[in-house]
C-alpha cells in the first residue's frame, strides 16, 4: 500500500476549525504607534526570530528587540557569533503592541490567530533557514494550529532544532529573553545559550527530507518468512482499547516495518494458518523487534494471542526518556515530530481511538466502527504502518545517539 493520506488541502493554516482571522477583526492596529510591524533585518545568515510582541520601546521606534530584551539578545547573540540585525530577520507572533491601559500585556489567543497569517508569508517569502521561536506565543502560532494534541508550553518544546517538512526550516524553541532577565539564574541562563548556539549550528547544517513511508498491505502473511534472520523491525498494533482485560477486546490489525522507510501492514487474520505465520515472526528469537512503549505490544499478544514476543531489542518510549526526562515528550507523535519534523499524521484517526469511558483504560474505542468501511480500513492501515515506519527511523536514530 502506498501513498499516504496527508492534510486535507483544504485545512485552514490560519485556524483549525477553518475560519479566517484579519488585521480589522483583531483591531491592535488602531491604537498604537507602529500598526503591523515589518520584518526588520538583513538576514545574511538565513535565521529568522520570531518574538512575541512589540513592546512599549519597540512601538515607539517601528522596530523590533528594543528594549532591555532587545538589548540582552543582541549581546547574547554578538558573543555567540551572530549579528541580530545583519544576520537574521526579525518578527513577532503578533506585529501591534498589545496593551491594557499604557502597559503591555500578553497577546490573547485571538490575536495570535490573527496575525498568524502574516507569520507565514514571511515564511513563504524568505523561506529561512532557520526559526527561532521566543517563548509560548510563538510556539503557539507556528507549532499550535497544527499540533492537534496537547501543546503544552515552553519548557517542553525548548532546545529541540526542529526540522519542519512543512517549513523546510528548523525550527528551534527557547525562553524568551526577557524571562531569562526576570529569573537572572546562571543555570538557566547557560541553557538558554546552549539552545541559541545549537540552533546557530543548523545554519551550516544540510536540511533532511524523507521518503514518504512505503507500506505493503498484504493479505499472505507467508513473506513475513522472507525476513532475513538477524534483521531488526518495530512493530506495531492498532487495538480495541488500552488493555486487553475485558471480554470483546481484539488485535485489529498489525503493521511490521522492515527498514527506514519499507514494511508491511495487515488486518489481523481470523484463519489459523495465517495467524500461526505472525506468531511464528513474535516468537523467533532472530529477529531483533523493536516498539514504542514495548510492554503494550507484549500484553496484547500474550491475552489474544497467547503468544510470547522473542527478540525484544529496543523501546523508543525508553530510550526517549534515557535521552531527555522532561514530562509529555516520550510518546511517538511527538518524537516523530522533534526528530523528523512531520506534525501531524494521526487526527483522522485519533476521534476514533477514544474510549467511551476515558477514565477506564479497559473501555472499548470506537475503531470497529471505523474499520467497517473501506476508507475507513484504509485509513487505519494507514496510520498504523506510519506508526511502525517511524518507530524504525527513530530507534536508529535514538541507538546512533546512545552509542
Amino acid at each position: 500500500m502506498t501513498g499516504f493520506f496527508t492534510k486535507k488541502e483544504t485545512q485552514s493554516t490560519v485556524r483549525p476549525d477553518g475560519k479566517v482571522r484579519s488585521c480589522h477583526a483583531c483591531g491592535l492596529y488602531r491604537n498604537v504607534l507602529s500598526p503591523r510591524m515589518q520584518p526588520y533585518g538583513k538576514f545574511r545568515k538565513g535565521i529568522l526570530n520570531v518574538g512575541e510582541a512589540p513592546g512599549e520601546t519597540e512601538d515607539r521606534r517601528g522596530k523590533p528587540w528594543q528594549g532591555k530584551a532587545g538589548a540582552l539578545l543582541r549581546e547574547t547573540y554578538r558573543r555567540l557569533g551572530i549579528d541580530l540585525f545583519e544576520d537574521c530577520l526579525n518578527i513577532n507572533a503578533v506585529s501591534c503592541r498589545p496593551m491594557q491601559g499604557k502597559r503591555n500585556r500578553t497577546p490573547t489567543n485571538f490575536e495570535i490567530e490573527c496575525c498568524r497569517k502574516n507569520v507565514l508569508e514571511v515564511i513563504k517569502q524568505y523561506k529561512p533557514k532557520v526559526i527561532v521561536l521566543f517563548g509560548n506565543i510563538p510556539v503557539q502560532s507556528l507549532i499550535g494550529y497544527r499540533w492537534k494534541k496537547d501543546l503544552g508550553g515552553i519548557n517542553k518544546w525548548r532546545g529541540w532544532c526542529i526540522p519542519d517538512q512543512d517549513f523546510n526550516a528548523w525550527i528551534c524553541p527557547t525562553f524568551h529573553p526577557s524571562f531569562i532577565m526576570r529569573s537572572n539564574a546562571q543555570e538557566l541562563i547557560t541553557v538558554w545559550e546552549q539552545d541559541l548556539e545549537r540552533a546557530f549550528k543548523m545554519t551550516d547544517k544540510e536540511f533532511p527530507k524523507y521518503k514518504e513511508p512505503n507500506v505493503q498491505e498484504i493479505t499472505d502473511l507467508s513473506i513475513l518468512e522472507s525476513i532475513p534472520h538477524g534483521s531488526f523491525t518495530t512493530f506495531d498494533y492498532e487495538t480495541t482499547g488500552l488493555k486487553p482485560y475485558v471480554e470483546g477486546h481484539k488485535i485489529i490489525c498489525t503493521s511490521i516495518a522492515i527498514n527506514e522507510d519499507e514494511g508491511y501492514v495487515f488486518m489481523m487474520p481470523e484463519e489459523e494458518e495465517q495467524l500461526l505465520y505472525f506468531k511464528n515472526f513474535l516468537k523467533n528469537r532472530h529477529l531483533k523487534k523493536g516498539a514504542h512503549n514495548m510492554k503494550f505490544e507484549e500484553l496484547w499478544s500474550w491475552k489474544c494471542l497467547n503468544t510470547r514476543v522473542k527478540g525484544w531489542e529496543w523501546d523508543g518510549m525508553l530510550a526517549a526518556h534515557e535521552l531527555d526526562n522532561r514530562k509529555g515528550i516520550t510518546g511517538l507523535k511527538f518524537q516523530t515530530y522533534i526528530n523528523f519534523g512531520v506534525v501531524d499524521y494521526s487526527s483522522e484517526v485519533d476521534k476514533w481511538m477514544q474510549g467511551e469511558d476515558s477514565k477506564n483504560a479497559n473501555s472499548m474505542n470506537k475503531l470497529l466502527e471505523l474499520v467497517k468501511t473501506q476508507k475507513g480500513k484504509q485509513l487505519l492501515l494507514t496510520y498504523c504502518g506510519r506508526d511502525s515506519v517511524y518507530e524504525y527511523r527513530l530507534a536508529m536514530k535514538q541507538m546512533n545517539v546512545i552509542q
